[in-house]
């Protein structure tokens, strides 16, 4: 199997219970997981095993077209390297302890949460006709997936600025996504969320422990 190959959801590893699994979905799942379960254990090495998890959640989303989904990757490459370089520091080694917002950050969160909902909801829901070379299927359940992937933004900050209000944000992310994914039929990445939903609650437990 060559490099494109694997990159093609349609590049069956096997099936089971009538799913076919793609090596994408699956080895993109195993790499997610397995950052997510290292964040929540405050370890370094979750940001460049995240990134792995992101390039190959970008060729799945980009083919079942979530472009929102799509777009939210290429912001967890960059966030993941400034993550990275963040928790890599001596000077927050220190300062691994979590710690909580203020109200007025809480507030500022939740205000750019909607509105870049909107705004992205709208860019999504006409990607299409602006760029059809590249984009030639519409977007997929435009608002819910726009939802998911601004807050998701939101969270992936306040995760590597160690603050505990980022868990509330991924609780409800994986909520989200696991009926979303369920929808388009991409069962494996549910069954992540499903997993991640487990995953950010022990977070949330351990970060306000410690905050």
């Amino acid at each position: 199997m060559d490099l494109a190959s694997f990159f093609d959801i349609n590049t069956i590893a096997f099936t089971l219970f009538d799913y076919p699994m793609s090596y994408l979905e699956l080895v993109g799942t195993i790499f997610n997981l397995w950052s997510v379960w290292l964040v929540g254990r405050g370890k370094v090495s979750n940001w460049p095993i995240g990134l792995i998890g992101v390039v190959l959640f970008f060729a799945l989303f980009y083919q079942i077209q979530l472009y929102a989904d799509t777009f939210e990757q290429v912001y967890y490459f960059f966030t993941g390297i400034y993550g990275w370089w963040h928790w890599s520091r001596p000077a927050d080694q220190v300062a691994i302890k979590p710690r909580y917002s203020s109200r007025n950050n809480n507030l500022l969160a939740i205000g750019i949460t909607v509105v870049g909902t909107l705004v992205l909801a709208w860019i999504i829901g006409n990607i299409d006709q602006w760029l059809p070379q590249y984009f030639p299927e519409p977007a997929s359940y435009v608002l819910i997936d726009s939802l998911t992937t601004v807050m998701s933004f939101t969270a992936t900050i306040l995760m590597a600025q160690r603050r505990v209000e980022c868990w509330y944000y991924w609780i409800t992310v994986d909520v989200i996504a696991i009926w979303l994914y369920a929808v388009k039929g991409t069962l494996l990445v549910a069954l992540l969320y499903a997993i991640f939903l487990v995953l950010a609650s022990n977070g949330w437990r351990l970060w306000r422990k410690t905050a």
